[in-house]
């Protein structure tokens, strides 16, 4: 089964395909239009340069040859045709024509991303968050999962979800559930889903069992397995409608139908969030465990607690003081490690609420690890 992400990309090369044959339409594949075609592109004309390399690419007039179709999109691309670099990002990422070789890919994404391509800006999006190709940077993909988002795209879904598990961003339900109801009311159902789970759990919202009935109704109608499950779920337990344990069985079963294989199980467990775009290469969903109780799981991923500069001493009071003076000035690690002092009573009286503020600080400034332990503190 293809991935979202591999759908996601071939819905790419259907698009640039299908504008290349609008011009392909008015351009006789006979010799002489060939001969004139590369006479143009040889001089440099990008048009041409990305008509021939569709002409070789789906044999147009001409034998089939995915590596001279490579090669003159690469021209096309290297002079800053922007529908160009996205085509080789893609040969690069599906080893079409060309070696396969991820980290080109997304070099050429994000040049195209640059210059406004939402297509690209989706896919290094993508590459960034699952680290395909480059390091994982959520930071980055968050910055431009809310670019596409800002431009009224359909990836509030991804941005809520970010928001949600606190990536790159600081972790808040409120602005989760606003980006998952912009993505909703916009027909995609993940986000129904999404925002219909945050309303029965009352998380970023009132909680409204009503108003998670309506948008699990939104969502299971569009095929979501999910939603079909937790509407049979509340039929199950009577919550907002009359208990009716045949309308039960009949979502459980389209849950099953849809692909939901454990639906044998589902009355005594809770999914999580659905996924997006954002979600691993190799599947398309992916569930969010609930919180596990008791006490958090604070990271602490540094080699040594005092890892700023060698220089510091090894005195916890004095180093407090060192992170303190750098934490100031915006330095990532040292907001980090205040908020793990602070938490641990090192150098300082013991503070949770002042150790989840440096945590949140240290994610505002970059650090992941800030955002994970901000995320933790919240959830106590």
């Amino acid at each position: 089964m293809w991935s979202k992400v591999q759908k996601f990309k071939s819905s790419i090369i259907l698009k640039i395909i299908s504008f290349l044959a609008v011009v392909m339409v008015s351009t006789s594949a006979s010799a002489s239009d060939f001969n004139q075609t590369q006479t143009f592109a040889n001089q440099g004309n990008t048009g041409a340069q990305t008509i021939l390399a569709e002409m070789y690419y789906n044999g147009t007039g001409i034998r089939k040859d995915h590596d001279k179709a490579f090669a003159w999109y690469e021209k096309a691309a290297k002079q800053g045709n922007a529908d160009a670099q996205v085509i080789v990002a893609e040969m690069y990422f599906s080893g079409r024509g060309v070696p396969q070789n991820y980290a080109k890919s997304v070099e050429w994404y994000e040049k195209a991303a640059k210059q406004g391509n939402a297509d690209a800006q989706v896919m290094t999006a993508v590459m960034y968050y699952n680290g395909t190709g480059i390091r994982k940077d959520y930071f980055k993909a968050f910055k431009l999962f809310q670019i596409l988002a800002n431009q009224e795209n359909a990836y509030g879904q991804d941005l809520g979800l970010m928001y949600y598990k606190g990536e790159g961003v600081r972790q808040n339900y409120t602005k989760a559930a606003e980006w998952f109801a912009k993505a909703a009311n916009r027909g995609n159902a993940n986000a129904q889903y999404n925002l219909g789970l945050m309303y029965y759990k009352g998380e970023g919202v009132r909680q409204d069992y009503a108003k998670a009935f309506e948008w699990y109704l939104k969502a299971a109608n569009q095929g979501n397995a999910t939603a079909q499950y937790s509407l049979g779920k509340m039929y199950y337990e009577g919550k907002v409608v009359s208990q009716d344990y045949i309308k039960a069985a009949e979502w459980f079963a389209k849950s099953a139908k849809e692909g939901l294989t454990n639906t044998e199980t589902v009355l005594s467990e809770d999914y999580g969030l659905e996924g997006s775009s954002i979600e691993d290469l190799s599947d398309a969903t992916e569930w969010i465990p609930n919180p596990i109780p008791g006490e958090p799981d604070i990271q602490n991923i540094r080699d040594s607690m005092y890892s700023i500069d060698d220089n510091v001493p090894e005195d916890a009071t004095k180093a407090f003081k060192w992170y303190q003076r750098l934490a100031n000035q915006g330095n990532a690690n040292a907001q980090f490690n205040l908020g793990l002092m602070h938490y641990k009573g090192e150098g300082v009286l013991k503070n949770v609420n002042t150790a989840k503020e440096w945590f949140g600080k240290a994610c505002d400034s970059g650090d992941q690890n800030g955002c994970d332990n901000y995320r933790i503190l919240s959830q106590r």
